[in-house]
């Protein structure tokens, strides 16, 4: 894992996602079949993928996560349960985590923990960008999440 958390401006990113209610244990099986669609989509349009996958979890009590996941994407993509999105711009802190996605929790922590000690508030549903294929020794996730100084957390999806 990456110590140092960073504040950073973030542009709006155009993006293409699936969303759906998903169990804990089902978390892994969803992403493979979002970024799978979400790639056939792309495929049938005239549009590109142009970042990484991305994921944007809502606990749901007793019942899992709501998730929203997919790619950023040039230009409009729909089709086959796949929708337009964005990415929020403006402030984020992130901060990079390496290894296994079964500790990736310390490392949201730590970054809750350094806006907490300097007054930022959150302001908009985080997600995490998987920079490396899951099945490499030290996948890299950078966790990005949208703030603000003593700014008031909403719910945005």
């Amino acid at each position: 894992m990456d110590d140092e958390v960073t504040l950073v401006e973030l542009e709006e990113q155009r993006t293409a996602v699936v969303r759906d209610r998903v169990p804990h244990d089902g978390i892994a099986d969803f992403l493979g079949r979002a970024f799978g669609a979400v790639m056939g989509a792309v495929a049938a349009s005239e549009s590109h993928v142009v970042g990484p996958p991305f994921a944007r979890y809502r606990p749901v009590p007793d019942s899992g996560w709501d998730i929203v996941a997919g790619f950023p994407v040039d230009g409009p993509v729909e089709g086959s349960g796949v929708e337009s999105g964005r990415l929020p711009g403006g402030r984020a802190v992130q901060v990079m985590h390496r290894g296994s996605y079964d500790s990736v929790a310390v490392t949201w922590q730590q970054a809750e923990a350094w806006m907490a000690e300097r007054g930022y508030a959150s302001t908009d549903a985080p997600w995490e960008s998987y920079l490396d294929e899951p099945d490499v020794p030290e996948p890299r996730t950078l966790i990005v999440m949208p703030c603000d100084i003593g700014g008031a957390a909403h719910d945005a999806g």
